[in-house]
């Protein structure tokens, strides 16, 4: 029993050991800042009842073996009620997450106005192969407005997770136990992020129609030109988009800045309540990927990929928000480990999440980053 309160209270050095079953969710959800969430929680760690029905599920799946290597238990998703505190809060973010593949969908059968652009530049006095090119990719600049948009939903979504479960008194291990509709839906973000920015690096032409579309409407209007699309995308607008696509990885980009701003916001809130639930969130995603009792479980490779994702995603959340990042010896994920596990997998299904943790984490080109993590990634 006192290794089991140790496994709660992180006291076992070692980081937790848990199975997260990513292929299922229920929810629906009503929501609450993370002072009324804390204040709620409050109630539940005082119930005896609450407490022994949690030793009990530990019990059950505990060994003495695994007890020895660290904390390691099953964490059921598939049939998991939200708790009345949850309900809000899922129906935002699902409100969000429902149109997360039609998303996806859409920027993966963009096309661009390549041809067109190429055309109306090489013929500058062709007023027609001008028109072409225009009106060719003003529909495409209202759909990148419609991407860009989602990223600002999805920052919202992100933070309204975090105060939740990043909440005191429980910890980190005792939110992704009790509060499971919230922790998938928190990968679930993850997952379409990194999927968003695997796409987007591969489709150059987004840039470029964008850019010609800010050449052109600099270049006095174009003769007045269907100019109509100013009232959907202005110069402000334009602005703000050219930023986000810029940017490599732009969706992870947007959660980095996210998390950052939920921590500096959130001042009485314990900066580890937030690298913790990043850290444990990573060492479950680790140790189901690397043990096949657990990745056995799964109906579909596809959760592989999926636990991959959040994997990486978690570790450049953490690495941008914690001080020393997530290489630093010090650090409460197992970096070593974690890069071994994709290395592991098929190299055309880790190329894109290598290269984000290479070029998108802030921390692995420090001093204090040990020199065999550096190699492991070059």
């Amino acid at each position: 029993m006192g290794n089991l309160l140790k496994v709660l209270t992180r006291e076992i050095e070692n980081y937790p050991h848990f199975f997260l079953d990513f292929e299922s969710k229920s929810g629906r959800g009503r929501k609450k800042g993370w002072r009324e969430i804390c204040r709620e929680r409050e109630g539940v760690t005082g119930s005896a009842v609450s407490f022994l029905n949690q030793m009990g599920n530990l019990l059950k799946v505990l060994t003495c073996t695994e007890l020895e290597q660290g904390p390691n238990f099953f964490l059921d998703f598939e049939n998991a009620q939200p708790t009345e505190g949850e309900r809000e809060v899922w129906n935002q973010v699902n409100s969000v997450l429902q149109d997360s593949e039609s998303i996806l969908s859409g920027l993966q059968a963009y096309k661009g106005a390549g041809q067109e652009i190429r055309d109306a530049i090489q013929n500058p006095n062709d007023f027609m192969l001008q028109e072409r090119a225009w009106n060719s990719v003003c529909p495409l600049v209202i759909k990148l407005k419609k991407f860009y948009s989602f990223s600002l939903r999805l920052e919202e979504a992100l933070q309204s997770l975090l105060e939740s479960l990043t909440c005191p008194p429980l910890t980190p291990t005792q939110h992704l136990e009790r509060e499971q509709a919230l922790a998938k839906q928190f990968a679930e973000i993850l997952h379409f992020t990194l999927r968003f920015d695997e796409l987007k690096m591969r489709i150059p032409a987004i840039q470029n129609d964008f850019s010609y579309y800010r050449r052109t409407i600099s270049r006095n209007r174009i003769n007045n030109m269907n100019l109509d699309i100013e009232n959907e995308v202005n110069n402000e607008m334009a602005n703000r988009m050219s930023l986000f696509y810029a940017e490599a990885t732009p969706m992870l980009k947007t959660l980095s800045n996210a998390t950052t701003n939920f921590v500096t916001e959130n001042k009485t809130l314990p900066l580890e309540n937030t690298t913790d639930c990043l850290s444990t969130m990573a060492s479950v995603c680790k140790v189901m990927l690397e043990t096949p009792e657990y990745s056995s479980r799964f109906s579909s490779e596809d959760t592989l990929l999926f636990c991959m994702r959040v994997m990486v995603g978690v570790i450049i959340l953490y690495d941008h928000v914690h001080p020393n990042g997530a290489f630093n010896k010090s650090s409460k994920i197992d970096m070593k480990g974690c890069i071994k596990v994709l290395k592991d997998q098929p190299a055309d299904n880790v190329e894109g999440l290598l290269n984000a943790l290479k070029f998108t984490t802030k921390h692995l080109n420090d001093e204090s980053t040990p020199k065999n993590i550096r190699t492991m990634l070059q």
